[in-house]
């Protein structure tokens, strides 16, 4: 618990003062580019591939094409999407099963551009709430932690049925709900201070119901990392957090709660 706090003071006063200021709008979009790869990093460990290969660099660098912003990219024409970038490198990724003579198969080239479009679309997507306004990000942020603590402190209170112990035994579905609850409140207090129509776009009404979706997304996004380390059988997705495990291990829920808030037009 101790290395846990320590670890945990550490990153907050390393990243707190990068997403407040932000830095001329540069510095949370590198953020974000430095964790996807990170992201992809401990995927292709967890898989037991190297990092250090052509397919793991060309991952690393689709992850950070998808998540820095489309105006750095000076290069491309006016009118080409930068995912048109991204797709050049699955391009290139399945071009190796030409190059090995099919010894690199469809299969292998699938999981470089999963793992690109799993943290680089999920980190995009956090640097594009901090790019709309701090109050949106930190909603988010707080949504998910609310989620995490409520479901943990009523779990341990009251949890008595399991919710998937096929994948996660220790979380129970009276652990969810009182999730869902926390975050339903800190959502409520959050947006009476505010205005969320100014914020948001959304009235407060909504954005209520919209947080029990989010809550139930970061729930979900929390239970398929944890298939993903049971598939490889790792207890945790990397060791760059002492006491908290990897990277996706702390950012698991966000990678699937901001896609989803930019799905619905929060941001």
């Amino acid at each position: 618990m101790r290395q846990r706090v320590i670890t945990a003071v550490v990153a907050l006063a390393l990243f707190l003062p990068i997403i407040y200021f932000d830095f001329g709008g540069i510095s949370v979009a590198l953020l974000g580019a430095a964790l996807a790869v990170v992201g992809v990093y401990e995927l292709f460990r967890m898989k037991g591939l190297a990092m250090l290969s052509f397919e793991g660099v060309l991952s690393g660098l689709g992850a950070v094409i998808l998540v820095l912003p489309r105006e750095w990219f000076v290069f491309l024409p006016d009118k080409t999407d930068k995912f048109m970038l991204f797709y050049f490198i699955v391009m290139l990724l399945l071009g190796i099963s030409v190059i090995s003579k099919n010894t690199y198969t469809i299969d292998e080239a699938a999981f470089p551009v999963i793992a690109s479009l799993y943290a680089g679309v999920g980190f995009e997507s956090f640097v594009n709430a901090r790019m709309e306004n701090l109050i949106v990000l930190c909603f988010g942020l707080f949504i998910v932690w609310a989620t995490d603590i409520g479901a943990y402190m009523v779990g341990r209170q009251y949890g008595k049925n399991k919710l998937w112990p096929d994948i996660s035994p220790n979380k129970t579905i009276e652990g969810a709900l009182g999730g869902i609850l926390s975050a339903v409140v800190v959502a409520a207090i959050y947006l009476a201070i505010f205005h969320s129509s100014d914020a948001f776009g959304h009235n407060s009404f909504v954005m209520i119901l919209l947080t029990i979706i989010f809550s139930i997304v970061g729930q979900f996004g929390d239970l398929v990392e944890s298939a993903i380390k049971r598939h490889y059988k790792v207890k945790d997705s990397g060791n760059i957090l002492p006491g908290h495990g990897g990277i996706l291990d702390r950012f698991d829920s966000m990678l699937f709660v901001f896609p989803i808030m930019s799905l619905l037009g929060v941001f």
